[in-house]
Parts: C-alpha cells; structure tokens; sequence
C-alpha cells in the first residue's frame, strides 16, 4: 500500500497540532529537580525533520531544556556504534522492564542484565561501557559528539540542572552501586553515574531532537548535515528499543495510540522516530504522573492520527512538495 502526503499537508496539521493543544493545563513540572520546577510551565514548540533537511516547526521549537533521558537514545546508539549490537544485547540487553524508568526492583528481578540502556539502569551501564573506559574527560567528549552529530549541531550544559541534578540523585546512586554488586556496570560506578548525571542535563531544543529522530529515521544519515552517523543495520534495533520502552510502563498504550516509536523525558520532551519517513519532536514541561509530557504527547497523537501514520501499518510513505 502507497500513500502520498505532502509537505503543505504536514504543514498545516503541525499547525493544527499546536493551536488544539496549546490551551491545554493538564500536568504540572516535575518537582523533583527543583530547576525543571521552575521552567515556564507555557513554553510549547514543535518541530519535524523530513528526510531531505527540511525541519518545520511551529511554537518554542528553538528553548533550549533539559534533554534529560531522551538521552538515553543518543547513548544507546554510541554504545551500539562503539561494541556492536550483539555485544550491547549481551552486555544490557534490550528487553522493555515493564517498571517505572528508575525502578531498582528490576535490578533485582533480572540479575543477568540491565535490561535495556532506555532505563536509567541500562544507561548508568552504557555510559559505563562508553570508551576509553577509566577516562571521564574522553568519554564525555565522546557522549556530547555523538549527540551533536545527531542532532546536527552542540547541545549546551544546563549548569544550575547539572547541579540540581547532581544534589537530588540519591535513586540513582542507589543503581549505580547495585549494578556494581552484580558486576554490571562496567567503568567506576561514581564516574558513571556522573555521566549520566551530565548528559541528562544538556540543553537541547525540539528542533535539535527533532533533528536527531530524522538521523535514525534516515538509517543514520543525518538529513540536515547529511553525515553517516552510524551504520543503517543499526536503524531497527535502536528504534525496536524506543518502540518497546521509549513510554516506559505506558509504552504498549503510547504504541497503540500514537503509532510511533518515541523517546520521553522529565525536561518536557518527546522525540519520535517514524522510519524512512521523518522526525519528530514536542516540547513542553507540565508532565503527566508517569513523567511524560502531556503536551507533547497530545501533539505528536494528533499529528500521527490526522495524516493516517503508523509504523505498524505497512504502508509505504512518500513526501512530495
């Protein structure tokens, strides 16, 4: 089955998608980092990245806020570009926990692994496995290349998030050192868990992630610079990891409604990969009781649903001017 959607067509219903959700005061910011309690809870934007460069946008698409764990995408697939993903699977693994993101108990119910690097579990452990192990300064320029090649341009340290973050992580202290006990991270634990700390608190915009998204939409070809970031065999696993874990325990909900794999985090942004088709990316703080943007959500369903996409329907896309 073809089917044919334009670029004036995808215009508009961004477009629509904006002015039906901007009104809405469902959720509120998330508090437990005092600095995203603080970001103006109004700020809405929307950006897609077409496959040929080609990025529309609509709202607050270019505030710069916290990437938080929509980073765990960009690391998972520097770890997969790095060991491979046969290594990745056997080292984290790639199996949805069915738990709240931060959930220790998953620890401890699968012992064997990590379960998957979209959990802070699995990411604390690929930011461990991020080389040259034993050297936090490479490995963070390592993390912030790999995010700026996909997103096409530099993300930017958030410090005063930094610093909330680092203040407030007692949770993720706690896995970082159970990871330890089960030998499953796989550098310093404290170092890790810096890292990962870190790179949650990069500042990135909804066009950027929008940007990135296209990236792995494009078989690692970025549309905008139009640079191999990694290899096209990479595509399916990195998007079957956001498919079954990108809404954590509300993933099977998001994919029956949405249609599309996407990636969520607390700063308020949610990066959806439609293959072979485009990027896409909503922004805006006020989340819902899971952590996930209620905004955001709303806007990318709305998109999905009114140009007739799903990644499950078998149908074969083409954007035409």
């Amino acid at each position: 089955m073809d089917k044919k959607i334009s670029i004036s067509q995808i215009k508009e219903v961004v477009q629509q998608a904006y002015e039906q959700v901007k009104g809405n005061t469902g959720g509120k910011n998330a508090d437990y980092i005092p600095y995203l309690a603080n970001i103006d809870k109004n700020l809405f934007g929307i950006s897609v990245c077409l496959l040929n460069g080609q990025t529309i946008t609509v709202g607050d698409f270019d505030y710069r806020f916290g990437i938080e764990s929509v980073s765990k995408v960009h690391t998972a697939i520097l770890i997969l570009r790095q060991y491979g993903a046969q290594k990745v699977l056997e080292m984290i693994g790639a199996d949805a926990t069915g738990l709240p993101f931060n959930s220790i108990i998953a620890i401890l119910l699968e012992n064997d692994h990590p379960s998957t690097p979209l959990v802070n579990a699995g990411a604390i452990s690929a930011c461990s496995m991020v080389t040259p192990i034993g050297n936090s300064d490479k490995k963070w320029d390592a993390i912030v290349q790999n995010i700026t090649d996909l997103c096409g341009s530099a993300p930017q340290l958030i410090e005063e998030l930094y610093k909330s973050e680092t203040a407030t992580n007692f949770n993720n202290r706690s896995i970082a050192w159970l990871l330890k006990n089960y030998n499953r991270i796989y550098d310093d634990p404290n170092m890790s868990l810096d890292l990962y700390t870190r790179q949650c608190s990069l500042g990135v915009t909804a066009q950027m992630l929008s940007v990135a998204a296209g990236t792995v939409a494009n078989g690692g070809v970025n549309p905008v610079t139009k640079k191999q970031v990694f290899d096209s065999e990479l595509t399916p696993k990195i998007t079957s990891m956001i498919a079954t874990v990108g809404f954590y325990e509300h993933s099977g909900d998001w994919m029956y409604t949405s249609g599309i794999p996407a990636k969520t985090g607390v700063g308020g942004g949610v990066m959806g990969v439609l293959p072979g088709v485009f990027g896409v990316s909503a922004f805006a703080p006020p989340l819902d009781g899971s952590g996930n943007s209620v905004k955001a959500q709303l806007a990318i369903k709305y998109i999905m649903n009114k140009l007739g996409l799903n990644v499950f329907n078998g149908a074969r896309v083409t954007i035409v001017d």
